[in-house]
C-alpha cells in the first residue's frame, strides 16, 4: 500500500497524468463490495489533497456502510470517447484502486456531515493509445511491482 505522495515521488509523470484526468471532469465511478460480496458502482467526487487522494461520503450512503464493512475500493476517472480519425488525441482513462481509510468526521456548523477517506494505493492504471492511434497502451504501477506497461493490438 502506498499514498498518493509515496507514488507520485515515484512515477511523477504517470501520477501528473492521471491527476489531469481526474480532475478533467467533477463526477468519478467508485466501485466498492456490497455486504453479500457483489460490486457496487456509485459517482462519486474525489481530490487530490496533501499527497492523498481523497473521497467523502454522506451518512446513510450505501457506498459508505460498503467501505466501512469492506475498505476495498476503486475510483474510474472521467471517460471520453477517441475522435474517429483523431485516435491518437484521445487523453486515455485513469484508475486507482486500493482501500479507503478512514480520515474522520466532515461538515457541521450547517454544512452536509459525513465522513472523509484517503485511499492507500494497490494499483494505479492508466489507458491510452499510442502516438499513432493504432494500438492501446496500458501502464499500471504497484507499490511492490512499480511501473509496467503493455502494448496490444
Amino acid at each position: 500500500m502506498a499514498s498518493w505522495g509515496e507514488f507520485r515521488a515515484q512515477q511523477p509523470d504517470m501520477a501528473s497524468t492521471v491527476e489531469h484526468l481526474f480532475n478533467s471532469r467533477r463526477h468519478k465511478t467508485m466501485a466498492t463490495l456490497r455486504a453479500d460480496g457483489s460490486p457496487r458502482i456509485s459517482g462519486i467526487e474525489c481530490e487530490f489533497v496533501a499527497d492523498q487522494l481523497q473521497f467523502g461520503s454522506m451518512p446513510g450512503a450505501q457506498k459508505l456502510a460498503d467501505v466501512q464493512r469492506d475498505p476495498r475500493c476503486a475510483l474510474h476517472g472521467p471517460t471520453v470517447d477517441p475522435v474517429e480519425g483523431n485516435e491518437a488525441d484521445w487523453p486515455g482513462e485513469a484508475k486507482v484502486a486500493g482501500r479507503a481509510v478512514s480520515a474522520g468526521a466532515i461538515g457541521g456548523d450547517g454544512q452536509p456531515s459525513g465522513e472523509q477517506f484517503v485511499v492507500d494505493l494497490d494499483n494505479v492504471v492508466l489507458t491510452r493509445l499510442n502516438a499513432d492511434g493504432t494500438r492501446l497502451v496500458v501502464q499500471w504501477w504497484t507499490p511492490k511491482g512499480g511501473l509496467q506497461q503493455v502494448e496490444r493490438d
